[in-house]
Order: C-alpha cells, then sequence, then structure tokens
C-alpha cells in the first residue's frame, strides 16, 4: 500500500513548528519531527511505509483525510487466496444465467475459484442452469428460508479462504475480485465491500437508484472497527475471510433484511476491521417500479428494530457543537424578530472567527480570516443538512400526520425536504431533473421511515429514534 498527501493538504512551517493544514475541511496538525519526515516523503511522490508502525499511522491520516490510499494492480499478492463464490437464488433463472455469465469473464485464476449455487427451493430452471455453467449446486434445506440461510449453507460447503457473496440479480465485473482481494494483505483485515453500481437506466427509479441506492456507498474509501457508529457492508458485493465468518457465526438465519448489518457489525465487535472501497464494481438490478421500489424501501427500514435489539451500544449520531447550535437557532428565529437575530448570528459568527483567527496567530497556523468564516459556514451549512436529512427520514410519516391538525408543519416539512434533496442532489448528480428526483426522494424517504416505525412497534423498542448527540468532531471520528 502506498500513500500521498491529499489534494487539499499542504505541509507547512512556522515558528519553528511543522504543520499539516487541510483547507477542506479546514484542520490543522501539529507534526513532531519523526511525523513531519515521514510526511515530507510525500512530497516527492507517493509514501511508501518501510514498517508496520509507519502504515498504521499513515491509516489514521487517511482517516482523518490528511492523505489518500494509491491501490495499484501491481499489489496483487503472489500468491492469491482461493474464493468462493456464494450465490442465493431462488427462480430467477434469466437473473442467475446473467450473473454465472458475468463471472466467466473475471480476471481471477480459475483454478483458485470455487461457485456455489444454493437453491432455495426454485420451481424453474436455475439449478439445471447453474450445472451447465459449472457451478456447484447445494439446496437451502427448504423453500424460502432467505438469502442469510442460503449463503449459510454456501458458506458450510466452500473451501476456499475468502468468501465472495454476490447477489443473482446482479453481475460482477471483469475486475472485481482482483481489485478487492489486495485488501486482505491487512491481516487486521476480516471483510471488504466494493461498488455497487445500478445496472439500468431507463426509468425514473432507476436513474434515482443509480446515485442514491443504500448499497451504494459512494467514491470515498471507509474502514470501520471497534467503536459504536453504524457502518456496515452490503452483501451482495462482500468478500469476509472464511474462518472469521464462521468464527461469529455468519449470517442469522432468521433475519431477512439486515443481515448483513448485523454480520458486520459482530466482525467489528470482535476486534476486526472491515473495509469500503469503491472499486470491484457489481452492476445490480434494482427495483425499478415505484411501488417495488417503496416497498423494498419499508422491508430495510423495518430491520432497524431489530438490530437495535441485537446491537443496542449502536447509536446514530450527530456533532452538534454549541456555538453552531446557537448560529441556527438564531437564523431560525430570524422570520419572528425582524431581522435583529440574523444581525446578532452574524455579529456571533464575526466574534467567533476573530477569537480563533487570534489563537492562530499566537500558534503559527497559516489560515486566513477569509478560510475561517467559509470553513464555519460550511459547518453550519453541514449541521443544517445533517438536521434536516435526519427528520425527513425518521420522521415524515409523523409530520405528515400532525399537519392535518397543524398546517404550519406542512412548511417546515417542505423546508427540510428541499434543503436535505437539494444538497443530494447537488453532490449525487443523477441523469434527472431535480422534480423528478425530489419527488422519489420523498416517497424513499416516507417507505423507509414508515418501515423504521413499524419495525420498531413490533419490535417493542424505538431505540432507533434516540440520537447521540457529540459537541466536537474529534468525538465522532
Amino acid at each position: 500500500m502506498m500513500y500521498s498527501l491529499a489534494p487539499h493538504v499542504e505541509l507547512a512551517e512556522r515558528g519553528g513548528e511543522h504543520l499539516l493544514v487541510s483547507r477542506t475541511p479546514l484542520c490543522v496538525l501539529r507534526l513532531n519531527r519523526s511525523l513531519r519526515e515521514l510526511v515530507a516523503r510525500g512530497l516527492d511522490g507517493p509514501i511508501t511505509p518501510v514498517s508496520l508502525a509507519e502504515q498504521e499511522v499513515l491509516e489514521q491520516l487517511a482517516g482523518k483525510g490528511f492523505v489518500e490510499r494509491l491501490r495499484e494492480s501491481s499489489e496483487q499478492p503472489t500468491d492469491q487466496p482461493a474464493v468462493s463464490i456464494v450465490i442465493p437464488v431462488k427462480d430467477r433463472e434469466d437473473e442467475l444465467a446473467r450473473c454465472l455469465a458475468s463471472l466467466n469473464r473475471i480476471k481471477y485464476p480459475k483454478e483458485r475459484l470455487q461457485v456455489i449455487v444454493v437453491d432455495d427451493g426454485s420451481t424453474d430452471l436455475s439449478p439445471v442452469l447453474a450445472q451447465l455453467y459449472g457451478a456447484k449446486v447445494v439446496p437451502s434445506g427448504g423453500t424460502g428460508r432467505g438469502p442469510a440461510a442460503a449463503r449459510n449453507v454456501g458458506a458450510r460447503a466452500a473451501t476456499g479462504e475468502i468468501l465472495a457473496f454476490i447477489d443473482s440479480d446482479c453481475t460482477a465485473s471483469p475486475g472485481w475480485l482482483s481489485e478487492l482481494i489486495p485488501a486482505f494483505s491487512d491481516p487486521r483485515l476480516a471483510a471488504v465491500g466494493g461498488y455497487v453500481d445500478g445496472m439500468c437506466r431507463e426509468s425514473a427509479v432507476d436513474r434515482y437508484e443509480s446515485v442514491m441506492s443504500s448499497l451504494s456507498l459512494g467514491s470515498r474509501e471507509r474502514t470501520g472497527s471497534s467503536g459504536d457508529d453504524t457502518f456496515y457492508l452490503p452483501s451482495c458485493n462482500l468478500l469476509v475471510r472464511r474462518g472469521l465468518f464462521n468464527a461469529v457465526g455468519g449470517f442469522r438465519d432468521e433475519m431477512h433484511v439486515g443481515e448483513d448489518v448485523d454480520l458486520t457489525w459482530r466482525l467489528r465487535d470482535q476486534g476486526w476491521t472491515i473495509g469500503y472501497l469503491p472499486a470491484g464494481r457489481i452492476y445490480h438490478e434494482h427495483r425499478s417500479s415505484v411501488r417495488s421500489f417503496m416497498s423494498r424501501r419499508f422491508d430495510y427500514g423495518t430491520s432497524e428494530g431489530t438490530l437495535q435489539r441485537l446491537h443496542p451500544q449502536r447509536r446514530k449520531r450527530m456533532v452538534i457543537p454549541p456555538l453552531l447550535a446557537l448560529l441556527l437557532a438564531l437564523g431560525l428565529a430570524t422570520p419572528f424578530t425582524g431581522g435583529w437575530s440574523l444581525l446578532l448570528a452574524f455579529c456571533v459568527l464575526a466574534l467567533d472567527v476573530t477569537v480563533v483567527k487570534a489563537r492562530l496567530v499566537r500558534r503559527n497556523v497559516p489560515v486566513g480570516l477569509t478560510e475561517l468564516f467559509a470553513g464555519r459556514l460550511r459547518a453550519l451549512g453541514s449541521l443544517v443538512y445533517y438536521l434536516c436529512f435526519h427528520l425527513v427520514r425518521y420522521y415524515s410519516l409523523m409530520i405528515i400526520a400532525a399537519a392535518l391538525f397543524f398546517p404550519m408543519l406542512w412548511l417546515l416539512f417542505a423546508a427540510a425536504l428541499a434543503c436535505a434533496g437539494r444538497v443530494d442532489y447537488s453532490v449525487r448528480q443523477p441523469d434527472q431533473p431535480f422534480p423528478a428526483f425530489i419527488a422519489i426522494y420523498a416517497l424513499e424517504h416516507l417507505a423507509y421511515g414508515s418501515g423504521v416505525f413499524w419495525g420498531c412497534l413490533s419490535r417493542k423498542t424505538f431505540a432507533s429514534y434516540r440520537v447521540v448527540l457529540l459537541r466536537q468532531m474529534e468525538a465522532s471520528a
């Protein structure tokens, strides 16, 4: 693994001290001599760690956004591990044939591959097609037991060191395994997930799902180990060490949604690391009708009650610094105070920036007033977005119901929806006009939030609605 300084980061020296300065987001890190020497190697090209200690330090810097990981095809291990690909299926002969055909095109030594199709009681030709493609077919032990139970059966029949899970309605890119397998050179890594892309672009829902699917984790690498955050890996593109998969008991047979969340959280609870790479692409045939789309989002939402029962220590977390909370409150009060609150908010912001600037000047940190103002405004904007997103995601149903009696709440709902939707539209850049996007966006959150409420009600726990509020960004890392 090699590393490089992130594009928005510079190495600076002020008053005999060495600093790493990130412009977006605005962050400064003071370096000791050894760390400065390590980082300075990145000024002349990629940094290659020469010891495990150096790699651990660089991984910490990567987690904070100061450096980026560089992954090259040359990192392929000389002794590539044996991989068992597990595919659960029930009555999807056409989709399965398409999936198996794509697996024949992946760039990985064929003698190191085992393809296992677990038939969950199909009445069509799925088992026959699997045999024609050379896959090992095993019965799930019942009919309609669900993907989690079927994957466990496949794992028990596997011989590979690595289990690679893919769904029958997916296809794999040629580089699926070759781009993800090198991540297992890290002995602490238990599982790695890859990029999930949409297969179709015909309908409005297809175009929405291509950028907003809950199965796609975006374009930024992520890792998670111990801790109580909610980062997980979807099972439709998931590679796991077979020994560790078995050690934690695999998927829970009885779970039909959220089983991948549960599995990867249990791996993390055991002290292992999971990682996501925006590589190793697979293509998923998302549900393209509005009805099926909303039904699936509702199903996903119902898993939250079960997951909170199984993992009560994990909570949604939101960073709300007191000053930003005050500025937001003053801004919201503006329509009722004739603008005095807005003026006061600007004065509070100016005073804060001035105080911070004075502290930075005393410490010889090279950050200007313009950058400080921009950084504070970006932080305030992020806070507004996350509050609006959470409100729309979890409380849409309740707000709409209450708005029937208190019409002013329609304005609150519309404002929160427009704010969160506009940010996601600008960041994700879907191939569709904003009105179509925001309409599907609203339906998604309404369906998911309804599922969360039903799941919590049926499990007799509403812990999913409790949010841990943090004062500082560092506490959420």
